[in-house]
């Protein structure tokens, strides 16, 4: 009686057909045997919970003074006890860290085959499920906010950022095309439409756009004031710099439907005269003539004073 090998191989994603052009079942190709079929096999059945070790959960003592040997008086009382595996238990102990609410100490324990001496694994300071934990990670390059750039900072640029394009490339900005052919003389990079875009929805979007509360109360918009110096290029069409000293955008980037009080033709209207109070008059008044009593200095002429 011959005997047939048996191995598992993974099938092959064309099989070659058989004379009547049907691709072989799978069981062929693993068996070897031309005559297995594809019928399903008995579903396995589900592993068996892992049974708890008495011994190794006996060794609170053990597992107590492993978890102190670590955290000396900042070990509590236990808290629980989990079966990891066969003769592997992991004894939890409150955390008494300030700070460390939630967390608590897992101490490991196991036990060779046919053998009553406990042995402790590992040590270590875990967080439960309601633990205070620190926020995720985040790369500085994510964390980066506009302002946090300081005097001596240094940005570096990654090479594939999307806001910027080489310079040879071409750009449907005309003022850009003037200086992207510049071969060893221009940028290496100039910005693309991409980053034109980014940077017009922030400027616009921000304080110096339309929806800004000094722009809101402003007596006219930026696009027909005096001082608005219009950018060149794609943007020009909707921002410009401020050039008026006393605005409190001077020196910056505004959008055309921005404003603020110092528009140059914002004209303050005089304020109406006055009209002077009516003089009362009493003619009920009565005039009391007194007359005048000699004192103690006889009257004379008056000593010259030499005013003339």
């Amino acid at each position: 009686m011959s005997t047939v090998t048996t191995r598992t191989v993974n099938r092959p994603a064309a099989t070659e057909s058989t004379e009547d052009g049907a691709v072989p079942p799978l069981e062929s190709v693993v068996t070897g045997n031309p005559e297995a079929t594809d019928a399903p096999r008995p579903a396995r059945r589900a592993s068996r919970a892992v049974k708890l070790d008495t011994v190794c959960a006996q060794a609170t003592d053990l597992a107590l003074e492993a978890a102190r040997e670590v955290g000396h008086e900042m070990v509590g009382d236990p808290v629980a006890l989990s079966a990891d595996g066969e003769r592997l238990v992991t004894h939890r102990f409150a955390a008494l860290q300030p700070g460390y609410a939630g967390w608590y100490w897992s101490v490991t324990v196991a036990r060779a085959p046919r053998s009553k001496h406990v042995t402790v694994s590992e040590v270590a300071l875990l967080p439960g499920s309601d633990a205070l934990l620190a926020p995720e990670w985040v790369p500085w390059s994510e964390r980066l906010r506009p302002g946090d750039l300081g005097v001596g900072d240094l940005l570096p640029t990654a090479p594939d950022d999307d806001r910027l394009v080489p310079g040879y490339v071409l750009s449907d900005d005309p003022e850009v095309a003037e200086v992207e052919y510049e071969i060893g003389f221009g940028r290496p990079r100039v910005m693309s439409r991409l980053g034109r875009e980014e940077t017009a929805d922030r400027w616009h979007t921000g304080g110096s756009g339309p929806e800004s509360d000094l722009a809101k109360a402003a007596p006219a918009r930026c696009g027909t004031c005096g001082f608005y110096l219009q950018l060149a290029g794609s943007l020009g069409g909707l921002f410009g710099a401020c050039g008026n000293l006393f605005a409190p955008d001077d020196g910056r980037v505004v959008s055309a439907d921005h404003g603020c009080g110092a528009h140059s033709e914002a004209l303050v209207e005089a304020a109406p005269p006055v009209p002077p109070a009516p003089m009362a008059l009493d003619d009920d008044l009565e005039v009391i003539r007194t007359a005048h009593t000699p004192g103690s200095v006889e009257d004379t002429d008056a000593e010259p004073l030499g005013h003339g």
